[in-house]
């Protein structure tokens, strides 16, 4: 079968605050792990009304001190925000104290608007080092050698194989993935226009490594599973309203869905969601499991990574019990 894991923004929704958030976010891991989920990724944003992941590493801590054995991590930190060894001796110390658990994932963008992201990075010719970046942060997880004192050592992280992943959702980290030999994931659930080439492009220029033997490619979906198709059309409003209002640079909390979205956007808004979330998969476990079989045959990723964009936490937690029942109806895909 081929693993399900989920990515949690911590969402804030409307009429709450981050703290319940959190609250979510901790039962939401829990349930994921005793359903039999592979990972619990958190993502860095900032700045976000209807997003409680900031402190991204921190509350990867909490959801792994809150949970037994599914691999938690980050999906993922945006590194130009930040010194590669600061991330270093964080995802160090997280695997450290929940050893075999952690996971890093990378990517370039800021998680912010521009404002936001100038006060977060100050120098905004960050994004341009992203390569040497990553390249000094797994620097900084090599083995520390007795020999070389003058060499900078992120303690704790030397000699830690925390698994790093690269992340994106265009050309450039499929290709940088695949110099460096490291596991891609891929932001369908937001941004699909050039999935199908950077999982092509990935795949063909992939040099193994020691931290990754052959490509490995995870697919964010949006999955709003529920108990009848009327149900699930009610639900996938909340991620309409909250993406057009994104969208038109008022992002705001993630809203209660609405029984008649006629009015709330704009023709050329439905033709932008259309195609932005495409790969959104509402409906009954029936309806979704064929579409979702057609995806996997035609991608064939090797993970799926599950956004679960429902406001009422009850829902989540059911759209994710529903989703993970549908899992046993799809084959993993087969490149032999």
């Amino acid at each position: 079968m081929i693993p399900f894991s989920v990515l949690d923004l911590s969402l804030i929704t409307r009429g709450h605050g981050p703290a319940d958030a959190f609250r979510n976010t901790m039962d939401l891991a829990r349930l994921a792990e005793s359903l039999g989920c592979a990972r619990y990724w958190l993502a860095e944003h900032h700045g976000m009304p209807g997003i409680a992941s900031a402190a991204t590493a921190v509350l990867i801590g909490q959801v792994a001190a809150a949970t037994r054995h599914i691999r938690v991590g980050a999906g993922g930190i945006m590194l130009p925000n930040h010194s590669p060894m600061v991330i270093a001796e964080q995802f160090g110390t997280l695997e450290c104290l929940f050893p075999g658990r952690i996971d890093l994932g990378l990517g370039r963008a800021p998680g912010s608007d521009p404002r936001t992201a100038r006060a977060l990075r100050r120098d905004p010719h960050a994004p341009e080092r992203f390569a040497q970046d990553v390249e000094e942060l797994l620097q900084y997880f090599e083995p520390a050698m007795d020999d070389t004192p003058h060499i900078v050592r992120a303690i704790p992280g030397a000699g830690l194989r925390v698994p790093v992943w690269l992340l994106g959702s265009s050309l450039y980290s499929a290709v940088l993935a695949a110099q460096l030999g490291l596991p891609y994931a891929f932001a369908s659930h937001f941004a699909p226009a050039q999935m199908e080439e950077a999982i092509t492009l990935y795949r063909h220029r992939f040099i193994p490594s020691e931290r990754c033997a052959k490509p490995h490619v995870m697919l964010g979906i949006n999955m709003v599973a529920a108990d009848s198709a009327g149900e699930a059309a009610h639900l996938v409003t909340s991620l309409q309203q909250y993406f057009v209002a994104l969208r038109r640079g008022r992002p705001i909390a993630f809203p209660p869905p609405v029984v008649d979205a006629t009015g709330l956007w704009s023709g050329a808004e439905q033709a932008m969601l259309n195609h932005a979330l495409a790969c959104t998969f509402a409906g009954t476990p029936t309806t979704i499991a064929h579409a979702l079989g057609a995806f996997v045959k035609r991608y064939q990723p090797d993970e799926l990574l599950l956004a679960l964009p429902v406001h009422d936490h009850a829902q989540r937690r059911r759209a994710l019990e529903l989703a993970m029942a549908l899992r046993l109806d799809l084959d993993m895909p087969d490149r032999r």
